[in-house]
């Protein structure tokens, strides 16, 4: 029954009425932050950040912990990291992109000093409280700027992220990425490289394939159903309707607003953000539709590179970027093998065809 009161209250004006609280919440806590004297920086708000989730697996190289929790127990495990809470767990897949996020913020700080929109890393762990204190070890060792942390103690993350407007989560486990894939979350499963590389301190460089990435799989399904010159027919009629987004386009969208804020500055030619797609599609018969859509979105992308179905291994080593979202895992292993960090994104038809591979 509708009524004045609490009881007759309307969906939306709770909605805006908690938006107001959280607001408020915000500003108290602020204003209480803004008189204490630190040169560390505060986290944004999450409403304004692009708030990229991590999990501990992901961020440092965990190997032998894993082994030790797999084959002996959570005890053992929680036993082991609270011993070597003072060594310090060496980087993993996920580490060098979190330092180049970093390194983002810190030239937007120069620049916008009052401003919220930046990244904000979260540690996003189903490990137990009693193994944060090595977790916090290791990432003050290497000056990384993590303040905010979920552990779950066992139980699945994965209802945090919303909760922490996760704009993007890269994990190692592929289970909790998929978990996130399907709550229609960017997300992707991290693979470290089989080679040393160095990789670029100044400037943040990510990857990103085209189909079932950046765009959807309406187009790859076509490809494993019907063939490449269905395919190549099909584009070519449809070139100007836009494909539909895919689960990485918003994270293209976040780094494209940030590099409009270089801009603004003149910095263009000096912005610390630069992308890439590197898709098997070919230029001729199957990319100006890439093209096309990316512009009807209002999105740049810096370069573009149409492989025509060559190995993608090669030309990543070249562009050496920290970070290259696929969906198809042959394209990973082919990655990982020449050296490059690779994130299998667990998206659209080429999945159906890996499980039954």
């Amino acid at each position: 029954m509708s009524g004045s009161g609490p009881e007759g209250e309307q969906p939306n004006e709770a909605a805006g009425d908690r938006l107001q609280e959280a607001e408020q919440d915000w500003a108290a806590a602020k204003a209480f932050y803004d008189n204490l004297v630190s040169k560390r920086p505060r986290p944004p708000k999450p409403q304004h950040a692009i708030t990229v989730a991590v999990s501990s697996r992901a961020l440092f190289d965990m190997v032998e912990e894993r082994r030790i929790y797999e084959e002996q127990g959570v005890e053992k495990y929680v036993e082991y990291q609270q011993d070597n809470e003072n060594v310090t767990l060496k980087p993993g897949a996920a580490f060098h992109f979190v330092k180049a996020l970093e390194h983002v913020n810190a030239r937007l700080l120069e620049l916008y000093p009052d401003d919220e929109e930046r990244f904000d890393i979260v540690l996003m762990t189903n490990n137990h409280a009693q193994v944060g204190v090595r977790l916090i070890n290791s990432i003050n060792h290497y000056g990384l700027t993590i303040e905010r942390f979920c552990m779950t103690g066992g139980k699945s993350p994965i209802g945090y992220l919303t909760a922490y407007l996760t704009n993007l989560y890269l994990s190692a486990d592929s289970e909790k990425v998929q978990e996130a894939i399907e709550a229609g979350i960017a997300s992707a499963t991290m693979f470290t490289a089989n080679k040393d590389v160095a990789y670029s301190d100044t400037q943040l460089r990510v990857a990103f394939d085209g189909d079932a990435v950046l765009f959807s799989d309406e187009s790859e399904q076509i490809v494993k159903e019907q063939g490449l010159d269905r395919f190549f027919e099909h584009e070519q009629m449809n070139e100007n309707k836009p494909l539909a987004q895919g689960p990485l386009k918003g994270f293209l969208e976040d780094l494209g607003k940030l590099q409009k804020k270089f801009y603004a500055k003149n910095e263009r030619l000096n912005c610390p953000i630069r992308t890439f797609l590197v898709t098997a599609r070919s230029a001729a018969s199957s990319g100006a539709r890439v093209l096309k859509t990316l512009r009807s979105w209002g999105l740049e992308i810096d370069e573009a590179l149409f492989l025509a179905g060559a190995p993608k291994g090669p030309i990543l080593v070249k562009i050496r970027p920290h970070i290259f979202f696929d969906d198809q895992m042959f394209h990973i292993e082919g990655a990982q093998k020449l050296g490059t960090i690779a994130a299998h994104v667990p998206y659209g038809v080429a999945q159906k065809y890996h499980k039954a591979a």
